[in-house]
This record gives C-alpha cells, sequence and structure tokens, in this order.
C-alpha cells in the first residue's frame, strides 16, 4: 500500500500515523533504541501491513497482471493504484472528508518535521503542493505519481506507462480491491490492539 492507505490505517495517534508515514524510509532493526514509541510501532505497524499485502493471493492476482510488462516494479505500481482506489471510494471508509484528512496528515507531519528522514523532508513540500493524498482519486493524480516514481529509480521501470494498464483492466484492479481491502483494515486494527 502507498501513503494515503498508510496514513489511514494508523489509527487515531499522531505518532504511530508518523511512524507508519515513514515506514518505507527506515531500514533495520532496534526500532525502540532509535525512536521514540510511537514512532517505533508505526513504523512496525507499515512493515505489518507490507507483509500482509505482499502475502495476500488477491495482490498477487492484480501484480501478475502487470508482471510481465513491468518485473518487480508491478508491487510498486498495485499499491499506487489501490491508493486510487481507497481516495476515489474514500466515503466508503471514513465519515471524514478526504480533503480534511489529508491536511489533518499533512500538519501533524510537519509538526513533526525535526524526525522525518532527509528523503521524506525533502519528498513533503511537493506532496502538499501537488496534494498528493487528495489527487490519488483522479487518474492524473495517479499519473504524476507514477512518473515520478519511474524518474527516481536507478532502472528503467516504465512505470510512467501504467496508467494506461489501469484504464484497460479498472474494473478488475477495482474489484481485488475491494475484495482486499477491508481484510487489511481488520488486520490493521488487531495489530494496533495488540500492541496497545
Amino acid at each position: 500500500m502507498n501513503f494515503l492507505a498508510h496514513l489511514y490505517l494508523s489509527g487515531n495517534n499522531p505518532k504511530v500515523k508518523i511512524g507508519n508515514f515513514i515506514g518505507d524510509f527506515v531500514k533495520g532493526k532496534n526500532l525502540n533504541e532509535r525512536f521514540d514509541a510511537d514512532i517505533a510501532k508505526g513504523i512496525a505497524l507499515h512493515r505489518e501491513i507490507d507483509w500482509f499485502t505482499d502475502t495476500h493471493a488477491v495482490v498477487k492476482q492484480s501484480k501478475e497482471r502487470l508482471r510481465p510488462k513491468y518485473r518487480h516494479y508491478s508491487g510498486v505500481i498495485v499499491d499506487i493504484f489501490y491508493d486510487h482506489f481507497l481516495a476515489k471510494n474514500w466515503d466508503k471508509f471514513s465519515n471524514q472528508s478526504l480533503p480534511d484528512f489529508a491536511e489533518e496528515c499533512y500538519a501533524t507531519i510537519q509538526n513533526h518535521e525535526m524526525i522525518l528522514p532527509e528523503d521524506v523532508r525533502y519528498m513533503m513540500p511537493y506532496m502538499i503542493k501537488g496534494n498528493w493524498l487528495v489527487n490519488y482519486s483522479k487518474l492524473e493524480g495517479i499519473q504524476r505519481a507514477l512518473s515520478g516514481m519511474a524518474r527516481r529509480t536507478r532502472f528503467e521501470s516504465k512505470m510512467e506507462e501504467s496508467v494506461v494498464d489501469l484504464e484497460k483492466n479498472y474494473e478488475n484492479f477495482k474489484m481485488e480491491f475491494e475484495d482486499f481491502f477491508p481484510g487489511l483494515i481488520n488486520n490493521s486494527e488487531k495489530w494496533i490492539k495488540s500492541h496497545a
């Protein structure tokens, strides 16, 4: 899952939210020695979400559709596609509007700027200016996100071309997201409760 889903699945604790948000940018173990307990919990939750997603049969189905062209980048692309479906169908998952949720998240992240990894600090002005979390709901927003990621990859990924595949197989990807996401919500809520 990508930024929107990780933030959404964090619950109400701002520090857990920050940890979950920066999870991809933090390597290694000993999280409790390196971070505040709730930030460490958020990073661990991020890893749990990634594990659940990467091992799920329905997600594998989505990836297989893309694998012939995009190889190991298919997982990254599916994460973005699923964030699109979350943003597009936000009202089914939250009583708070997506723009309000996004504003709240940006403010929370900016309030914790001192602990953000350097790459996240560099990325944030672009994220806020482009309002990524809200714009994931539009195909142009997904296109921008994938094109940006393609520019940052070391090898040719062709990720910038993948919106064509999303349009071509839109209903299949949507059904797979709808099949998968409630289970991920349930798993994340259980994990948070068991680590209270």
